[in-house]
């Protein structure tokens, strides 16, 4: 079987100037992958690549052994969803019309949703427990709100890889945690492959399985349990003021 996101040789940037160089990397089913780094580095550049909304400087990109630049823009979402860090430009739409538009790439021309379309929009809403306001105009929602109706339409996707920059950035500590246990459950429990950039480092090693660091122009990777024991994050973070503690297993401000 193949893995669901390959990449060899990947240099992302801008014009010839390379954020992130040589990035060889391989998202599996069933795994929640943790992109981490300081601001700048590459994180977001990196994902825009990954869904084929940036083309790379040089190297590949396989979705399901394909090429990415070989595959349809309609077919690329049924295989992946994406949710970026901008607030959704959604008019007049309420939530449940928006998170019913991660049904399109399975709808056909017309768009009509069917029964299995709409329980898997109410069971995305429920997930991301997003039901009590569906019929809320998007715009009347704060940033933590509206965050987590792109969440629920990236479920209602319903696509085998999950892309995410960022989905935690507006949520109090609650409610991210419920996010990632979330994240962890689609992959776990219905074999999706999660890939998310996080600024929350401390719950990224709590309950993601494996992480990819941005080092400069490389990204390392490992488990949780290699970062915390290779000496990476203590390197990487020190310029930034924080200090990884291998004992405790925690950050701490220097």
């Amino acid at each position: 079987m193949s893995a669901l996101l390959t990449t060899r040789g990947l240099n992302v940037g801008f014009g010839r100037t390379p954020l992130l160089e040589g990035v060889d990397l391989t998202l599996d089913r069933g795994a929640v992958v943790a992109l981490i780094g300081v601001n700048g580095g590459g994180k977001s550049t990196l994902l825009r690549t990954l869904s084929g909304g940036q083309a790379p400087l040089s190297g590949t990109v396989e979705i399901d052994g394909l090429p990415l630049t070989a595959i349809s823009a309609s077919a690329r979402a049924r295989h992946m969803a994406l949710v970026l860090t901008e607030r959704p430009q959604a008019g007049l739409l309420d939530v449940r019309t928006l998170v019913a538009f991660g049904r399109q790439p399975w709808t056909g021309h017309f768009g009509r949703l069917t029964t299995k379309d709409n329980v898997a929009i109410d069971r995305a809403m429920e997930l991301a427990d997003v039901t009590a306001f569906a019929s809320r105009s998007v715009q009347q929602l704060s940033d933590g709100e509206a965050q987590r109706v792109m969440i629920a339409r990236a479920i209602a996707q319903d696509a085998p890889l999950l892309l995410l920059d960022e989905p935690t950035a507006f949520l109090d500590l609650v409610n991210r945690v419920r996010v990632f246990r979330l994240l962890r459950d689609l992959a776990h429990r219905e074999g999706k492959g999660v890939l998310l950039s996080t600024h929350d480092l401390q719950t990224a090693l709590d309950l993601c399985d494996r992480v990819l660091l941005i080092n400069g122009k490389a990204v390392w990777s490992g488990t949780t349990d290699e970062a915390r024991a290779s000496g990476i994050l203590e390197r990487t973070f020190a310029a930034a003021g924080l200090r990884f503690d291998p004992a405790s297993g925690s950050f701490r401000s220097v």
